[in-house]
């Protein structure tokens, strides 16, 4: 029988031990504690027993270990260095080529204000024109969720011009959320009441629905007349590529 303990071993001979009386008696080897139960009775020496039994020798086997200390590493080794690696390139980053605007790339106060003549202008083409601007789609920085764009200034909302028959068969509803409060009135009929309703309901339509499309339609700023309360920031001309957006006569 064979007792295993760290880096030392214990060998019994025998199977088994003779039965003697029981003692309390313990001993501790290698930091471990057993009781000397069946072992109080043999002897380590040349002692007689009392008993005809042969006499059972204890043999115990330890390996020694070294204690001698372990060398510390070489300050010079690399693997024990920590600093941070150099980098590979030192150049541009070629890989990474995906840009998204940060808060300094759309600030308002930096926008380009921009102001149009609504005077004979055909609605649709003049509201989309419109939106382009507001959105952004113009610049090389457009990016769909961020609001890029400029603000549109637009005056003589009342001389936009529609082509065919939608001067009377143009119809704008609006429900006042009671039963039976359904409005319908015709594009001249809202000209003459309200002109610059129809140019931000053109332009509404055309951009984003949700809070980035609520936000983008504060930058449209529709007057009836020529005159207009932003000269503190400078618009300038809308640039129209556009050559059908002037109505034909």
């Amino acid at each position: 029988m064979a007792l295993l303990c760290g880096s030392a071993s214990v060998t019994f001979p025998s199977s088994s031990f003779p039965r003697h009386t029981h003692t309390n008696t313990s001993s501790s080897f290698l930091g471990l504690q057993f009781p000397l139960q069946n072992l109080s009775s043999l002897s380590l020496s040349s002692s007689s027993s009392s008993s005809n039994t042969k006499a059972r020798t204890l043999r115990i086997h330890c390996q020694q270990e070294d204690s001698s200390p372990i060398p510390a590493p070489p300050e010079q080794d690399p693997r024990f260095l920590c600093v941070e690696p150099e980098p590979r390139f030192k150049g541009p980053d070629i890989w990474n080529k995906t840009w998204y605007p940060k808060a300094a790339d759309h600030v308002n106060t930096e926008k380009t204000w921009y102001v149009v003549d609504a005077t004979d202008k055909v609605l649709g083409r003049l509201a989309s024109t419109i939106a382009i601007h507001i959105r952004g789609k113009n610049l090389e920085t457009y990016t769909p969720s961020v609001d890029m764009g400029a603000f549109v200034i637009v005056v003589n909302a009342e001389k936009v011009a529609v082509s065919g028959k939608k001067r009377t068969q143009k119809l704008y509803r609006r429900h006042s959320g009671r039963p039976g409060g359904m409005t319908v009135e015709t594009f001249a009929q809202l000209q003459n009441r309200i002109p610059e309703r129809i140019i931000e309901h053109a332009v509404r339509g055309m951009l984003p629905k949700g809070r980035l499309g609520r936000r983008l339609f504060t930058h449209l700023k529709v007057y009836e007349g020529p005159d207009h309360p932003h000269a503190a920031q400078k618009p300038i001309e809308l640039p129209i590529q556009d050559k059908r957006i002037h109505l034909q006569r």
